[in-house]
């Protein structure tokens, strides 16, 4: 499947969702990010986003603030900013390009293994040891810490897609 091909479903719904907010006309068309390419998003303007949608509800397959799953609302989060990426947690560890943990910032996207080998879960990062996500059925998007015993021994790479 090509990216373009990959990201469709998540544009369709975010734009759909901007026109009944009555909000398309003011929203950016959000271009097709390819692997390894950076956007002149800022990464504090991208965790600010995050951080708005805190207390929204988990849903899998979810990506609208009436319910996200992690990769629908990292996907949804940088549509806000005009930018599209791949709907699926394995396509969106593509995307951007790796940094090391010390080089953490806001804005970055965290991947770690959760229920299997590889990527399975992704977040937004909020300082050097902050994220948001959306977790699990039954739970609501909220900030996490990567100290935790949890997320730390998880995590598995950083990508950087802002500037």
């Amino acid at each position: 499947m090509t990216l373009r091909r990959a990201v469709w479903p998540c544009l369709c719904l975010i734009i759909l969702a901007a026109g009944i907010s009555g909000c398309a006309g003011q929203q950016p068309k959000p271009q097709v990010l390819p692997p390894g390419a950076r956007v002149s998003v800022s990464g504090a303007a991208v965790a600010r986003t995050a951080e708005t949608l805190l207390g929204s509800p988990y849903r899998e397959g979810g990506v609208l603030p009436n319910g996200f799953d992690c990769s629908g609302l990292v996907c949804y989060v940088f549509a806000r900013h005009g930018v599209g990426v791949p709907r699926d947690v394995r396509r969106q560890a593509t995307v951007g390009r790796a940094v090391t943990r010390d080089k953490l910032k806001p804005g970055d996207l965290l991947f770690f293994t959760t229920t299997g080998p590889g990527p399975t879960h992704v977040a937004i990062a909020i300082d050097h040891d902050h994220f948001v996500h959306a977790p699990k059925t039954g739970a609501v998007v909220r900030v996490e810490s990567l100290q935790s015993a949890y997320w730390a021994k998880r995590l598995l790479q950083v990508r950087r897609l802002t500037g």
